[in-house]
This record gives C-alpha cells, sequence and structure tokens, in this order.
C-alpha cells in the first residue's frame, strides 16, 4: 500500500505518517510536507521523484500529473486499468491525506488583498481529491485531522478499511471540496473590481450566494404532519446558538419546537438581568426580568397563562429548585437554560417528555445571525439582521410630559421584547414585565386591542403602563387606544407623515413619547 500526503495544516501529520508507516504503508510527499517527514526520520519519497518532474511554478504545479491521477483513479478490478497502469511504470495510491490551502481563513482577514486570496486558492488538492474520492472502493481520502484517529484505528484492527469507511471519507471529501469552492465563488462574486486596487471593496451581498448547511436530524415531519423536514446547522455554528444545544431529556424535538425555542432563545439573550421569555406559535405570550429565574419566570406566566400552556420556555440563568418547582406546574414543551442545578434535573425527571435544551450562554451576541434568509418562490430574500440594540441616549422625547426615569426603562424593556414579536406588534410592559402583547395583526387598532383584551383576561391592570409599537402610528388613532387602555408613556419610531399629529394627541392626552428613530417590522 501507498499514501500520498500534501497537507497545508499539518496537525498531527507526523503521528499519521509515522502510523502508516508501522503498518508497512509507504509514503509519497510533496514539498515542506516532505521535508517534515523526513525531519522527523520517516522514509519518504517525494512527489517529484514520482513523477519524474519537478515541482514549477513556485509550487503551484507538483501533482498534476498522470502518475499521481493514474495511481489514484484506476480501477483496481478493471484489467484495462491496470494495464495501462504497469504499461506507463504507474504504482497505485490507496490512500490519499490532503487538506487545502487555507482560502476560507485568509479571507476573513481584514485588509486581505486579491493578490493572498488568488494564491490560497488550491488547484491540486482539490483535484486529488476528487479524484481518490470518485475512486472510492479502491482509494481512501482523509480531508481533516480530526478523520485520523478512527482510520488508524480501523487499519491497526483490520489491515484494510471497509467499504463503509471509505464511502463515508469519500461523501466528506466532495463536501469538504463543494465548501471550498463555494467560499471561492462566494468572495470572487462579492467583489467590486477597481483597477489597481489591492484590497478590493466587497458587496456584502455577493452575485452568487453559496450556501452550507450540515444536517443535524430528520424530522418526524414539518410544520404539518403532511410535511417532510430536517434540521440544518451553519457549516460553523456559533457558540450559544439554539444549534449547539445539548437535549437533557426529553421527545425528540418537532419542526414546530424548533422554529420556537430560537424565537425564545433570541429573545432571552438580549437581556442583560436574570430574564425569562415564554413563546406560544413564534411569539412572545410572556417576557420578564427579576432578580433571579423564578421571579423572572412567576412575572412571564402572568402576562398569560392561557396561552403559556404548551409554550416555550427559555431563561437567560440557571434554572435552580425554585425555579423547576414553579415550571413544572405548568404545561411546557421545550426548557431552555444555560445550565441546570441537579435537584431542577431531577425534578423535570417526572415529566420525560418535555424536551430540557442546555445552551451554553456566552453573551448577548454569540450565535446572532449577520443574515436573515427567507425562501421565496423559486429564489430568496436575503437581508441583513435585525440586531440593532437601542439604548437610552438614542430616545428622542417629542412631547411636553418628559418621561420619568422608571418610564424610560420601562419603556427600553417594552421596545426590547416588541423586537420579537410578530408585526404588527404592540406591547404593554411595567416594571420588567410584559402586561399584554398584542401580535400579528393586519391593523395595529386591533394589536393593541388584542393586547388589553389578554392583560384583562389575565387580570392585569394596564394602568399607568409603558407601551412599545414596532411601526409608527400612521394616525392618532393607535396612541387614542393605548392611553384608553391605561398606557402613560409610549416609545414608536416616528417616521409618519402625521407624526405632528400624533404628538398633538400625545400632549393632548397627557402621556409622554419617545421616538426611537429605528422601525422593527418581524414577518
Amino acid at each position: 500500500m501507498q499514501a500520498l500526503i500534501s497537507v497545508s495544516d499539518k496537525t498531527g501529520i507526523v503521528d499519521l505518517a509515522r502510523a502508516l508507516h508501522d503498518l508497512g504503508i509507504g509514503l509519497i510527499s510533496t514539498g515542506g510536507t516532505a521535508k517534515l517527514l523526513a525531519e522527523q526520520g520517516l522514509p519518504v519519497t517525494e512527489v517529484a521523484e514520482v513523477t519524474g518532474f519537478p515541482e514549477m511554478l513556485d509550487g503551484r504545479v507538483k501533482t498534476l500529473h498522470p502518475k499521481v491521477h493514474g495511481g489514484l483513479l484506476a480501477r483496481r478490478d478493471t484489467p484495462e486499468h491496470m494495464a495501462a497502469l504497469k504499461a506507463h511504470h504507474i504504482d497505485t495510491i490507496d490512500l490519499l491525506v490532503v487538506n487545502l490551502y487555507p482560502f476560507e481563513a485568509t479571507v476573513a482577514k481584514p485588509g486581505c488583498t486579491l493578490e493572498d486570496a488568488i494564491e490560497n486558492i488550491d488547484i491540486g488538492g482539490p483535484a486529488m481529491v476528487r479524484s481518490a474520492a470518485k475512486n472510492w472502493k479502491d482509494v481512501a481520502v482523509l480531508t481533516d485531522a480530526s478523520q485520523y484517529p478512527a482510520v488508524l484505528a480501523e487499519l491497526k484492527a483490520s489491515k484494510k478499511l471497509s467499504d463503509a469507511t471509505r464511502f463515508a471519507l469519500s461523501v466528506a471529501a466532495f463536501n469538504r471540496i463543494s465548501n471550498y469552492d463555494g467560499a471561492i465563488s462566494n468572495y470572487l462574486s462579492s467583489i467590486n473590481f477597481q483597477e489597481g486596487a489591492s484590497v478590493p471593496e466587497r458587496n456584502a451581498y455577493p452575485a452568487q450566494s453559496n450556501s452550507q448547511f450540515v444536517k443535524l436530524q430528520d424530522l418526524r415531519y414539518g410544520e404539518n404532519p403532511h410535511q417532510t423536514a430536517a434540521f440544518y446547522r451553519d457549516l460553523h455554528p456559533a457558540a450559544g446558538s439554539l444549534v449547539t444545544a445539548k437535549q437533557l431529556q426529553g421527545k425528540e424535538l418537532s419542526y414546530n419546537n424548533i422554529a420556537d425555542a430560537d424565537a425564545a432563545w433570541e429573545c432571552v439573550k438580549s437581556f442583560d438581568a436574570p430574564a425569562c421569555v415564554i413563546v406560544k406559535h413564534a411569539n412572545p405570550c410572556g417576557v420578564a426580568v427579576g432578580k433571579d429565574a423564578l421571579e423572572a419566570y412567576s412575572k412571564a406566566f402572568q402576562t398569560d397563562p392561557t396561552s403559556a400552556f404548551g409554550g416555550i420556555i427559555a431563561f437567560n440563568r440557571p434554572v435552580d429548585k425554585a425555579a423547576a418547582e414553579a415550571v413544572s406546574k405548568q404545561f411546557v414543551e421545550v426548557l431552555m437554560a444555560p445550565g441546570y442545578s441537579a435537584e431542577a434535573l431531577e425534578i423535570f425527571k417526572a415529566k420525560a417528555n418535555v424536551r430540557v435544551l442546555e445552551i451554553p450562554l456566552a453573551g448577548t451576541d454569540a450565535g446572532r445571525n449577520t443574515q436573515d434568509i427567507k425562501r421565496i418562490g423559486s429564489g430568496l430574500l436575503i437581508q441583513s439582521a435585525d440586531n440593532h440594540e437601542l439604548a437610552l441616549s438614542d430616545l428622542k422625547v417629542v412631547t411636553k410630559l418628559q418621561p420619568t426615569p422608571q418610564q424610560l426603562q420601562d419603556l427600553l424593556f417594552a421596545w426590547k421584547v416588541g423586537k420579537y414579536v410578530k408585526s404588527n406588534a404592540i406591547v404593554f410592559c411595567a416594571n420588567g414585565m410584559t402586561m399584554g402583547v398584542g401580535a400579528g395583526q393586519m391593523s395595529r387598532l386591533d394589536s393593541a386591542r388584542i393586547a388589553s383584551i389578554k392583560a384583562e383576561h389575565a387580570g392585569l391592570s394596564l394602568k399607568g403602563t409603558a407601551v412599545a409599537s414596532d411601526a409608527f402610528f400612521p394616525f392618532r388613532d393607535g396612541l387614542d387606544v393605548v392611553v384608553d387602555a391605561g398606557a402613560t408613556c409610549v416609545i414608536q419610531p416616528g417616521g409618519s407623515m402625521r407624526d405632528q399629529e400624533v404628538i398633538d394627541a400625545a400632549n393632548e392626552r397627557g402621556v409622554a413619547m419617545v421616538f426611537s428613530g429605528v422601525r422593527h417590522f418581524r414577518h
């Protein structure tokens, strides 16, 4: 057996080569890798000796040769192939170890020049990987150091690799090539080429978008039982995102569970204080902050106990025994938190179907998408994600009445919640707690009325509350509805042709109003 080794990232390569040598496998290698192996006392044949042709063009051409690709592509079960190898004095290559020039890492560096990017486009590596992967029945191809231990273990145990292993390695190899080519395409098609520019200007939206996702699991069904579905993650997921969750107990997650869990997790991460978010059908039906997880949950649950039934609950603090005892009294589909005490987990064991997820909380920005993607008929809509955060200094008071310090805090809280509510969104809040949430209505007036109705059903008074509207009030009637319900201060983006009419109405009604200058539609 012969192995050809040509790697850019040399992590673990000496140990692998030594183990292959100990198994009686001959070593062929290129330039820097061959030098490294020779320095470690390993017998290695340079590719130039195999091909009879020196590396040239600064290493751009070294493995693009029939004696390399013939040895990789020849089918051992085809006499004509083997006869051709013999006639041209070509030896078979049975194992290929290749990782590619670091193109992705290079273009991710600030100030990367076009020349650096182009020089880090691998040619010979992908060509060899494709040849070996195509001929998977006879050749094994390793494209990542994480594969080395399992392959070595199987070789030591069986003296060869199974068809299943070689096929899996082939699939991984083609996936790697696909991701590599996609990264190159994304980069090059994002460039606004200008003659003489060293560091090219790049468009945020490339001419061709190539996305790579890895399947985590097949789902039982999609949004409805007659639909099929699967759950995928980004190729390189960020810590603190839902896809990094560890399921500690419970039934398999459903399509709707995952969608709602993501909405709850993204919302709860946005708070610094201990917070709890309860989501039902993609909308927060209760959000609150408190001194601990128990208080945050108790306040969030009060907003809408009816909708909380069968909801998704997220905490941004570990769940202790007291919080677990409170949560266990209601029917919950999914529970998420950065951690759980041993006592809390023992309590949830009594509810074996509850899906308990542990997700590392690596900061409010961790795991956030930089872009949102929506599928439409035969196309995509891609936009930058709505990651805008509002600070107290961003607020513009537009009424005669100034909001109090407490009202300002309530307005910021209401605004933060409103960002995660489907449009049209109206959110009443007080003292770090949602008091009424109106979501997803065609009319902003109806959203306000629904929020009031929900508060009434929950036995909550809206007197003295703060209200957030995700978009401006186009007429004064929307303001009148929330003030009639009990609101004493309002936050909205502003920007309507009738802003002055609404401001005059606020002054007439004796309420404070601030403009955020930012809209938060969520469809």
